[in-house]
């Protein structure tokens, strides 16, 4: 002890002690809930699907809600494994995954119902699709796709556009600003991840 009575800090130790109060210790079970949330959000899309496959024009209430849910758990899960220090292989693949799966869902299933522009539905795809194939080719280089506050707001905006989408009918038109805003957000930030992915491979 030194005289003032507080413990003497070996050399580097400090650092080390404060990177291990400032993670939040929590149980083990409670450990996986934002793994598990992810988990409910894929089993949640088969759910969905049904529900817009059986509703009339796109117009669901139903879907509308679970959409909803999914949205909600996607933002509760990332900030529970960020807040808890608890992130995991599993979730930086999985929880994205999720929101592709289950947007790509809503938007081939509201074209179908002639309530998406074609274009919405192209760009969505198209964009998912060209990242599912950059993570392929970067990830096995060691490169690390860290989502930025321009996808987090694009997967917002899109999440909120379609699950407006889903509980109006065809002519209610404001729906669509907010989804072409988060669609303009989602093409900038599928830019951002490939220039950085390009640059951490050429590295």
């Amino acid at each position: 002890m030194s005289p003032t009575g507080s413990a003497e800090k070996g050399p580097g130790l400090g650092p080390t002690i404060l990177v291990r109060m400032s993670a939040r210790a929590v149980p083990a079970p409670l450990a996986q809930l934002p793994n598990a949330l992810t988990v409910a959000r894929l089993l949640l899309i088969p759910v969905f699907v049904a529900l817009m496959l059986s509703a009339e024009g796109g117009h669901s209430w139903a879907a509308g809600i679970v959409f909803g849910i999914a949205g909600v758990t996607d933002q509760i899960d990332g900030y529970l494994a960020r807040r808890w220090r608890v992130e995991s292989a599993f979730g930086k693949v999985a929880d994205p995954l999720a929101d592709r799966l289950m947007i790509d869902a809503a938007v081939i299933l509201l074209f179908a119902a002639d309530h998406m522009p074609w274009a919405g539905l192209v760009v969505i795809l198209g964009r998912d699709i060209a990242l599912m194939l950059g993570y392929k080719f970067a990830a096995p280089q060691g490169y690390d796709l860290q989502v930025n506050i321009v996808g987090k707001a694009a997967t917002w905006l899109l999440y909120l556009g379609i699950g407006f989408l889903l509980v109006t009918d065809r002519d209610t038109r404001w729906p669509y600003w907010i989804f072409w805003a988060g669609l303009v957000l989602a093409v900038i930030a599928g830019v951002q991840y490939a220039v950085a992915a390009w640059k951490a491979t050429r590295a």
